[in-house]
């Protein structure tokens, strides 16, 4: 049982650790088998024994950082249902759950955005890309919305519904990764670095997606799902 309990204690300290360098890194190279069982105070071998590489360690932190930001946006939507109830929870609502936590953690140096910035980073480098792939793929917690922006727009199919979330996330992606560019779009008019700004002017432009039926001269060819 004690043996047991070092083994996990040490895990833990090398995740720890793990997640502490990558938050202050400017790139994942800089954190090594070494410097991580240094920062630990545990053996450079220490890394294998427990994970089996620096990659699958960086996997497990950023898969903990990940559930942590995912529990956040989800508590935010079953809030954001339960204000609303028996009405649909607000669009408005639904889109700050979705993106909103990425977003001010993002902007948040206390936070660990910064690993999972790393993991993708790495993932599209590694050797070993299958190691990263059951986080860089997983859209479960985001099919949780389908449901709820179908409600408010029952004209949208799942197919229409999944699309747009795709779009919203990928305007998330261009506040979280490049906001230089937006930043220059916009003529250095607003303050990006102020998540309250980001999310009115997101929630601004990606309603529209899921609150404005289609016109009935519209020239859209119909999508399949719907025959």
């Amino acid at each position: 049982m004690r043996r047991e309990t070092n083994k996990s204690v040490t895990a833990e300290k090398l995740q720890a650790a793990c997640e502490a360098l990558l938050n202050a890194a400017d790139h994942p190279d800089e954190v090594t088998v070494r410097s991580i069982a240094r920062r630990a105070g545990a053996a450079v071998s220490a890394v294998s024994y427990h994970f089996g590489s620096v990659e699958q360690l960086i996997f497990s932190v950023a898969e903990r950082v990940y559930m942590k930001l995912n529990a956040e946006r989800l508590a935010m939507l079953q809030a954001a249902v339960q204000r609303a109830h028996p009405a649909p929870a607000s669009i408005e609502d639904l889109i700050v759950a979705m993106v909103g936590p990425s977003i001010r953690w993002s902007l948040d140096r206390a936070s660990s955005y910064n690993v999972l910035r790393h993991m993708t980073n790495l993932a599209q480098s590694s050797e070993h890309p299958e190691i990263f792939r059951p986080m860089i793929e997983d859209i479960d917690h985001h099919r949780v919305f389908i449901p709820h922006f179908r409600t408010i727009a029952p004209w949208l199919s799942d197919v229409d519904i999944g699309f747009r979330i795709s779009c919203l996330l990928g305007v998330r992606s261009q506040m979280t990764r490049n906001r230089r560019r937006t930043d220059e779009l916009t003529s250095h008019a607003l303050n990006l670095d102020d998540p309250l700004i980001v999310l009115e002017q997101v929630v601004a432009a990606t309603t529209p997606m899921f609150t404005t039926p289609p016109s009935t001269n519209s020239n859209v060819v119909p999508n399949s799902s719907r025959r």
